[in-house]
């Protein structure tokens, strides 16, 4: 996948041609030999689907995204228990997967070592480290040593008499500055291969704690006298593997049944480009069905408000992080300054004064991840002030109904139509752009028991669809686009409510395999490796675990707002 003036092309390998999208408009061509060698490489997993038509997918993605709150952290449905630090390192996963990621610009010269390591769809980290640091293109995220680089806080003077009054060093992405010239946007801009991980804060405070993960192994393996021209791919080769092991262990099984996780990761896959059918060696693909729908599952645990630190939170001496904050204060959608509710000042690339993310918005990460969890009571917060994602199900918050035009590249450019900022909308449309196979065509391609009309149309305290016409909802049971498939199977799992099962969950796990085995840096070509990093349980290491290290467990680095 390529984004380039506010164009996005899929280069899909099984059907050789190209998969471009523009204005709203779709258009299929045979791709040049440049764009063959250098395309970020789909596949199609199913065969094409028989779409529902644009108005009845706006009046879908209006039922997905009414009446559910935003406000309220705590407005959710009863059984909700993911730690809410989840969502955003799924949507971090999201961009180390799925993404033409090193922004190498389409006909640049590129080493084939580099777009094997660099270009396919493999848990590499490669949305972390670009190219490495002594290629010319990715140089710039880097200090001299090899660490990457960090930026500092803006001291602001809310609250007064606080840590928020002070610069702090290693709180911020670094961002281009001043030096950088043209718009404000570009000033702040990130120095980060990929600018989507500062498009709301959380995601970019969640970048900049990998930023600093990294940096921790570099110190630990100088310490251990590791050669200084060996530092940076040995340090590598230990943070991309403990990566995969805390999405393995931590992440899946919070998202997806832990017994399919089991199965795909112990027995292999059954699916996807399954052993016999790849040979050893072949680099992955990407499924346009996991991109373009199963992967999209984060949309639904976003919550409306976070209790985000000791200043922005319910009772404290700012408002509560309202989701619309979280955008604001973000580089790439937001600009990082205080404005209207209505982010109406977030379309125009000259607005905000603030070039450095305000000290008063670092995070709290003991309000994101749960330290209990690994027996550190000592960083616990009390109930009432942690956040849990939002159940997985058909319902997004409504939020994300009026997105911010810098989430989809759209700053600067004329306003999109209002449903055109619906992300749902979004979703279904695009979807219905790669004529992607539907739901049913996936359960029946991969011999799981379609869910029931009953099951589409009413689900389990997800999006009510009584606004449909018989005509649209008997469309919709025969044709559901996968997206709201793989949601509804999670929202009437009745073994693990919330979880995804089926052809969602299998999609997810054995793609997450694939892409494991597809890194040069692999557990799953070496399933004996085990974590090294000091841990709370020998053999265990989780993403609380990989916080504590990072911020060299000090509590006053995982919070230093206090």
């Amino acid at each position: 996948m390529v984004h380039r003036h506010h164009r996005e092309t899929y280069y899909v390998v099984n059907e050789g041609r190209i998969l471009e999208f523009e204005k709203g408009a779709a258009i299929a061509r045979v791709p040049s030999a440049t764009e063959q060698q250098m395309a970020f490489r789909f596949s199609r997993f199913g065969e094409k689907g028989v779409q529902l038509d644009e108005e009845l997918l706006g009046k879908l993605a209006v039922a997905m995204t009414t009446g559910t709150g935003g406000a309220d952290p705590d407005s959710g449905e009863p059984g909700a228990s993911v730690p809410a630090g989840f969502t955003y390192l799924g949507q971090f996963v999201d961009h180390d997967l799925t993404l033409d990621r090193t922004q190498v610009g389409l006909g640049e010269p590129v080493p084939v070592e580099d777009l094997v390591q660099g270009r396919s769809p493999a848990l590499d980290l490669d949305s972390l480290y670009g190219m490495g640091p002594r290629h010319a293109g990715s140089a710039r995220f880097y200090e001299s040593d090899g660490r990457l680089r960090m930026g500092t806080t803006l001291g602001v003077p809310f609250p007064p008499e606080s840590t928020s009054n002070i610069d702090h060093a290693g709180f911020d992405l670094p961002r281009a500055g001043e030096a950088a010239g043209g718009t404000r946007a570009d000033k702040r801009a990130p120095l980060i291969p990929d600018a989507r991980n500062d498009e709301n804060l959380a995601v970019g405070q969640l970048h900049l704690a990998f930023i600093r993960f990294h940096n921790r192994v570099v110190d630990l393996l100088a310490e251990r006298g590791v050669p200084e021209h060996r530092l940076f791919q040995a340090a590598r080769d230990i943070v991309v593997k403990h990566y995969q092991w805390v999405l393995r262990t931590d992440f899946l099984p919070r998202i997806v049944d832990p017994d399919i996780v089991e199965r795909v990761f112990t027995r292999g896959r059954k699916h996807f480009e399954r052993p016999g059918y790849v040979r050893p060696g072949d680099f992955p693909t990407m499924p346009i069905e996991f991109s373009v729908a199963a992967y999209r599952l984060g949309h639904s645990m976003v919550r409306g408000a976070y209790q985000w630190n000791s200043v922005f939170r319910a009772g404290g001496p700012g408002p509560i992080a309202s989701l619309g904050l979280l955008f604001r204060f973000s580089g790439t959608a937001g600009n990082l300054t205080p404005g209207p509710d209505d982010l109406s000042d977030l379309d125009d690339p000259n607005s905000g004064e603030n070039l450095r993310l305000p000290s008063n918005w670092i995070v709290d990460f003991r309000r994101l991840f749960d330290f209990g969890e690994i027996g550190r009571d000592d960083l616990v917060v009390p109930e009432a002030e942690f956040n849990v994602a939002k159940r997985l199900d058909t319902l997004l918050v409504d939020p994300l109904s009026t997105l911010p035009t810098g989430t989809f590249d759209g700053r600067g450019r004329p306003a999109p139509p209002p449903i055109q900022r619906n992300l749902a909308f979004r979703n279904l449309v695009r979807a219905a752009m790669v004529e992607l196979a539907t739901g049913p065509q996936l359960a029946a391609q991969m011999g799981f028991k379609p869910l029931t009309e009953d099951q589409i149309l009413r689900g389990n305290g997800g999006a009510a669809l009584e606004g449909l016409s018989d005509t649209e909802r008997a469309q919709l049971v025969e044709h559901t686009p996968l997206w709201f498939y793989v949601l509804r199977e999670a929202e009437v799992n009745e073994a693990r409510p919330g979880s995804l099962t089926g052809v969602g969950g299998t999609l997810v796990a054995e793609v997450f395999h694939r892409a494991m085995e597809g890194s040069r840096r692999s557990i799953v070509k070496h399933p004996g490796w085990r974590p090294s990093l000091p841990s709370h349980r020998k053999g265990r290491f989780t993403m609380a675990d990989l916080l504590l290290f990072a911020f060299e467990n000090d509590p006053e680095l995982l919070n230093p707002l206090g």
